[in-house]
Formats: structure tokens, C-alpha cells, sequence
């Protein structure tokens, strides 16, 4: 015979069943910053050209240019990176390398290295961080914020996930940021960036997608000060190449010797 539930039972097997459903339709944050992390950069060893523009007022005041090497650290996951300037001309020759969550500076005039703060200014609103490759996933803890409707970089509306990025350790470019993923692509579109104490310092708009290996991705980041909205700095970037280069290069000790190809 069947059995008939109570309507008191009936109601929990119900509320239980809902509940069920509603945690599996939940997206997971972190499988959403990770998908992202693949359309902002390609994976295995890379180089791409990287130029920055610092605009006051809607004036030109300040130029930079930088050659990236970046190469996946079969370890961690996450990348190991050389930086050389070539723009402006005082800084040709210059180099930097992330390896791990160190930053180190290379001046050949000195024929020296130093560690240094990924904080620290590049160029406007860019910090030495920006310009190095970064897994946001791999340095952040993700958890989903909200579902909303926001304006893009080129004023399009976009139905976005907007995650909170809590950092795994101290050694980060920023303690806190909020990132906003297209639902429909996980493109990223938006971020903004805080400091330990919760002041907003920058945000940053994901726009002009362009293929490149074989990938839709952001071409140009444009940064906004987060206390002077005229304060804007762009980053594009371009000649997106697979490489083949060795561990051996990302060592600080090879700073001196290595030369872009």
C-alpha cells in the first residue's frame, strides 16, 4: 500500500527539496574567478606588449612601456613573470621579476636587484602588480556577492556575478576587491580595488575584446583614481605570443643576463 505523508511532512520533504535545488543552482565563486582568469590570460608561457597612458584632466602627462614574459609555475599554478621597460627611454633595460609572491627590481646601471612592493606606483594609477600575470584565483578567496545589472567600460549594460576577492596572504598587490564576471561569458568587466583599511583605490573597466590565441580577451584596462575620477590611466596590450622559455630564466639571479626575444 502507499504510504500517504502528513501534510506536516509533506511540507519538510518539500522545503528540504527546494533547498536542495536552490544550493545546486548556486554558481560557485571560485570556479567563476578561475573561468575568468583563463579569458584574461592564457595559459603555459606567454609574452605580450604592454603599454600605459596617464591622463590628467583628459590631457596626456605620462607614458610607459613594458615587455612580459609570463610562464605557469608547474608548483603553484600560478605565474612567474619578467618585465622589461623599454618606454620611456630612461628606464630601457630595466627589469622586473615576480616569482612566487616576491617582486624584485632590476637597474642594469647598478647592475643590482632589490625587492620591491608590488604597491608600489608604476605609472598613475598602475602599480608594479598590475603589469606582472596574475591567478586572481589562486591569490584570492571568492565568494559570490550579488547578482546585478552594471555599465560597462563602453557603456553597455551587463548582467554580471560580482564577486568579493578576500586575500589569501599579505604579500598581494591588493588586501580586498570587488570584481564584477559577465554571466553569460565569465568575461571580466569591472573591478575595484581597496586598501587593508577599506579605501577605495582605483576601479578598473575590461573592455575592448579582441581574439588573441584564440581567445576573446580585454585588450585595455582603463584604470580610474578612486578619490580623483580625472585621473585615468590605460593599459593596452598587445603582440600576444606562446613562448618557449625555461625555469632557469625566472630566477632572480638571471635578471642580468636575460634579454627579451
Amino acid at each position: 500500500m502507499l504510504r500517504t505523508l502528513s501534510p506536516v511532512r509533506f511540507s519538510a520533504a518539500l522545503a528540504a527539496f527546494f533547498l536542495c535545488a536552490t544550493a545546486s543552482a548556486v554558481p560557485d565563486a571560485q570556479n567563476i574567478l578561475a573561468a575568468s582568469d583563463l579569458i584574461r590570460n592564457p595559459g603555459g608561457t606567454f609574452s605580450v606588449t604592454t603599454r600605459l597612458a596617464e591622463y590628467r584632466d583628459g590631457a596626456q602627462v605620462g607614458t610607459a612601456g613594458v615587455s612580459v614574459l609570463s610562464r605557469t609555475a608547474e608548483d603553484t599554478g600560478q605565474y612567474s613573470t619578467l618585465v622589461t621597460f623599454f618606454d620611456p627611454a630612461r628606464d630601457a633595460g630595466k627589469r622586473m621579476l615576480k616569482r612566487g609572491n616576491d617582486l624584485w627590481f632590476y637597474d642594469p646601471v647598478s647592475q643590482s636587484s632589490i625587492r620591491i612592493s608590488p604597491q608600489q606606483r608604476l605609472l598613475g594609477g598602475a602599480a608594479n602588480g598590475d603589469v606582472v600575470t596574475v591567478n586572481f584565483a589562486k591569490d584570492y578567496a571568492a565568494t559570490l556577492a550579488a547578482e546585478e545589472d552594471i555599465t560597462d567600460g563602453d557603456r553597455t549594460a551587463r548582467h554580471c556575478y560580482r564577486l568579493a576577492l578576500a586575500a589569501r596572504n599579505k604579500d598581494v598587490t591588493y588586501d580586498n576587491i570587488d570584481m564584477w564576471v559577465d554571466t553569460a561569458n565569465n568575461r571580466p568587466v569591472k573591478a575595484r580595488y581597496y586598501a587593508q583599511s577599506g579605501r577605495l583605490l582605483k576601479t578598473a573597466f575590461y573592455r575592448g575584446y579582441h581574439k588573441e590565441l584564440g581567445v576573446e580577451r580585454p585588450v585595455e584596462i582603463v584604470i580610474i583614481d578612486g578619490l580623483d575620477p580625472k585621473w585615468v590611466t590605460v593599459m593596452r596590450f598587445s603582440d600576444y605570443k606562446l613562448r618557449d622559455a625555461p625555469e632557469s630564466w625566472f630566477q632572480r639571479d638571471y635578471l642580468a643576463r636575460y634579454q627579451p626575444g
